[in-house]
């Protein structure tokens, strides 16, 4: 049993200790309180982001439905030509990414690093040529040695067949004669979904070399050009393709993050309400002690 003399001092020791432990507590709804500001001001960034890949993808789409129109029209010639890749020893491969220079929309990216990987596994002296600094670092870490040549400042606005045309100029300046080109790019499913895929952009020889070719009646001197418009048919319909995958995917992303930001802030919000009505709780405690303890 204590004392009463020593009562009091109990009493002010306990009082002592809940003041020390006061700032603690404020410290911590100070705390929360600026992390519920920065979750808000990124669910802001988040919302914005969202709105504006939805704009640009309606643009993105028309463009992607005018570009199919462009690449389907070569495949069409090479399929009734009955053109096929050239395959032999000593045929070398090339293979172009179709990335873009943005982040912030999902697996787009490193989707097209797997499935280009998975194609070095099986032709691992291919070269690569790299459409956009994403790829080009992921691909960068483990297949360095087969990057040929890249671009940077892809994916800023919409893809134009100058923009192809002239990818196309600098591939052809390439000093290897390549076998076989595949351009591997995103596939536009849906809005929610797509798939890393490659296309054929055939080689001089590889044209000539069809059964059905001389049907066409092009000149011998025309391949050349012919091989090359062909290229630059397939990389517009790559890149706007792509670029329509990219927007779909950042505004799901971008989606998915606001919601992300609004179950912290509920979260957040609550746990401020319950720590501040702990901070009341504690104070109206120590003032009815205080109270107890001037009566006696």
């Amino acid at each position: 049993m204590l004392s009463r003399a020593a009562r009091p001092a109990l009493r002010a020791g306990a009082a002592a200790s809940s003041q020390s432990a006061a700032p603690r507590t404020y410290a911590t709804l100070r705390e929360i309180e600026q992390r519920l500001k920065s979750i808000r001001n990124i669910e802001k960034i988040t919302n914005t982001m969202k709105v504006v890949a939805s704009t640009k993808l309606n643009r993105a789409q028309r463009a992607m439905t005018e570009s199919r129109q462009y690449g389907q029209t070569s495949n069409t010639v090479f399929e009734q030509a009955e053109t096929k890749p050239l395959e032999g020893d000593g045929k070398k491969t090339l293979i172009i990414v179709a990335s873009s220079d943005k982040g912030l929309c999902g697996g787009i990216h490193s989707g097209l690093s797997k499935r280009v990987r998975r194609m070095l596994a099986e032709t691992p002296d291919a070269d690569i040529v790299v459409l956009g600094e994403k790829c080009k670092a992921q691909l960068g870490r483990s297949s360095s040695r087969n990057i040929v040549l890249s671009f940077s400042g892809v994916g800023k606005d919409i893809p134009t067949f100058a923009d192809a045309q002239a990818i196309a100029d600098q591939v052809s300046l390439l000093p290897t004669d390549y076998a076989s080109i595949q351009i591997v790019y995103n596939k536009f499913i849906n809005a929610t979904s797509y798939e890393a895929t490659p296309i054929e952009a055939f080689s001089e020889e590889a044209i000539a070399n069809s059964p059905n070719f001389s049907a066409f009646e092009i000149d011998d001197e025309a391949l050349a050009n012919l091989r090359e418009y062909a290229l630059s048919n397939s990389l517009f319909w790559a890149l706007a393709e792509g670029h329509a995958c990219e927007q779909s995917a950042r505004r799901n992303a971008m989606d998915n993050a606001s919601k992300n930001a609004g179950d912290m802030i509920t979260k957040y919000q609550i746990l401020f309400n319950r720590t501040r009505q702990a901070v009341i709780t504690g104070e109206l405690v120590e003032i009815i002690t205080g109270a107890a303890a001037s009566e006696e």
